[in-house]
């Protein structure tokens, strides 16, 4: 992969798997809360450490089957990952959101939902660890993606924008794994 695909991979990555973070923020925004510096450094560093794991896990797998092999099996497993986002979405039209719980302020706190929001990161991770996305380059957008989003959702608010992201979320999300997916497995 040359640099530019690896960074769009790594890009595409970040993206989905920070959905949710847009979503928190956009959540503690329309609530008055805002999370200091230090509370977003700690969900950047933690979910970035633990989606670097997952990922270097899956280069690890990756490297007991052969290489173009294993960036199929990669691939179609986000594409997999994906429609089953796309599912679940569809699955949940017309029930009602369920209104979450706003987290006390402290270090604690945020290292706690920073691992929750990594456990997200975490399965999505070993399959594009298999598909062959670079761990160090994937991780450092995840990185900048979540400071990046945690700014957005803070921006957004409740605002129309941030509505609509609320309501599609994980059907973008399963878009970006599937492309995501589709563009590990075949170029």
């Amino acid at each position: 992969m040359d640099v530019f695909s690896e960074l769009l991979a790594g890009l595409l990555f970040s993206m989905a798997c920070n959905l949710d973070t847009v979503l928190l923020a956009m959540g503690y925004a329309a609530k008055g809360i805002r999370p200091p510096a230090a509370g977003s450094l700690i969900i950047a560093a933690v979910t970035t450490g633990i989606t670097w794991a997952s990922l270097a896990l899956g280069a690890l797998g990756a490297e007991l089957l052969d290489g173009g092999f294993s960036h199929l099996v990669g691939g179609l497993v986000l594409v997999g990952i994906g429609a089953w986002f796309l599912l679940d979405c569809l699955r949940r039209m017309g029930k009602a959101d369920e209104e979450g719980n706003t987290a006390p302020p402290g270090v604690w706190a945020w290292v706690t939902l920073a691992a929750a929001l990594a456990a997200n990161n975490a399965g999505v991770g070993v399959a594009a660890g298999v598909s062959g996305l670079s761990p160090v380059l994937a991780s450092g957008c995840n990185f900048a993606v979540t400071l990046l989003f945690l700014r957005l959702g803070r921006a957004l608010g409740s605002g129309a924008l941030g509505r609509f992201l609320g309501k599609y979320a994980l059907p973008i999300s399963g878009v970006l794994l599937i492309v995501l997916g589709l563009w590990e497995a075949f170029f």
